[in-house]
């Protein structure tokens, strides 16, 4: 490391040790490393998600599977309804398919990069969290609150995701071998709190006297993001089938869109239907609404419609009573279609 380098991480771990946030699955600085469970836990809990919708999560799980080996036996469906809300739910089938891997390897988790990388939904980013953060490797974590702090300390501008690499390698020379685990997270408390997206806080950050970007009048304008595409619409019908204050459920086939996740029978939109299935049986329908829901590659116009339910309908499912609908584990989606129909029914 250069002078500077070794400067650069100095100032930021030593302003970690006066900021460093209060998380539930952190251990504060000085003190022993928290349990792998939890940093991987938190950690794809938290892709795509902010602190303040995991923390429950974090602490749901942890009430009714405290270590990986309660979580490796349990059914894949229960994790499915606890995740409920959640989003982006192949997280949840590669988390239980991770922890039945590691309960296969004593319920122990390998401590480095390239053993972690080994096992179910751990990419790069999560391996190297895990290595740093619980066991103190040094690793290069970078996430996009770090991306974020990285391309303005360098002002690289060449536009994502192009400019990946040179952020990794810059991000690399700043890594201290020491308190690796530290400096990744002091880097993530650093861009959620000061080095923020739209509103850089250059006066409070500990780094701005090294930071290119500042130099340059505009450090908000990087990192230089490409124009984005707008998102197709789908539609899609969804039904409401009650019969005797309880509500018809089905279990959706496979590992696609939210696969293996409770929901109303719908008409297939998730495999690119365009709303124009057939109903799941032959009875009266009233059109109750729309919802709408956005997904990562397209947002979704969903009308919702009940049917009489005195007819039974096709397929496999079963009646849930309405009075212990929360505990279905509905998916978001149908979360809003389920409120929906309640209202208006």
């Amino acid at each position: 490391m250069t002078a500077s380098t070794e400067t650069i991480a100095s100032t930021l771990l030593g302003w970690y040790d006066r900021h460093a946030r209060t998380l539930p699955w952190r251990s504060p600085p000085g003190m022993p490393a928290p349990a792998p469970y939890w940093v991987w836990l938190s950690e794809v809990m938290l892709q795509q998600t902010t602190v303040a919708a995991v923390k429950p999560y974090f602490a749901r799980f942890l009430d009714i599977w405290p270590d990986v080996g309660a979580l490796a036996a349990a059914e894949e469906s229960e994790v499915m309804a606890a995740w409920a809300g959640l989003g982006y739910y192949s997280r949840a089938r590669n988390l239980h398919a991770c922890a039945r891997a590691v309960a296969e390897r004593g319920g122990t988790f390998p401590d480095t990069e390239d053993e972690l990388r080994k096992l179910p939904g751990l990419g790069a980013y999560t391996a190297a969290a895990i290595a740093a953060i619980a066991f103190g490797r040094r690793a290069v974590v970078v996430d996009a609150n770090v991306e974020r702090v990285v391309a303005r300390l360098f002002a690289i501008d060449e536009p994502l995701p192009g400019a990946r690499k040179a952020i990794r390698e810059a991000a690399d020379r700043i890594t201290p071998d020491e308190r690796a685990g530290d400096f990744a997270q002091a880097m993530m408390d650093l861009g959620s709190s000061v080095c923020t997206s739209r509103d850089p806080k250059c006066l409070l950050c500990p780094l701005s006297h090294s930071c290119e970007g500042r130099k340059t009048g505009n450090p908000a304008s990087l990192p230089v993001k490409a124009p984005r595409k707008a998102k197709p619409v789908r539609s899609g019908t969804a039904w409401w089938i009650e019969r005797e204050g309880r509500v018809w459920l089905v279990t959706r086939q496979g590992t696609g869109m939210l696969g293996g996740m409770r929901a109303l029978p719908d008409d297939g939109w998730h495999a690119g239907g365009d709303g124009s299935g057939s109903a799941p049986m032959d009875a009266a329908q009233t059109p109750l609404g729309i919802v709408r829901h956005t997904f990562t590659h397209f947002a979704l116009e969903l009308s919702v419609v009940a049917i009489d339910g005195e007819a039974m309908p096709d397929g496999t499912g079963r009646w849930w009573p309405l009075e212990d609908l929360d505990e279905a584990g509905l998916p978001t989606l149908f979360a809003k279609a389920a409120r929906l129909a309640l209202a208006e029914r």
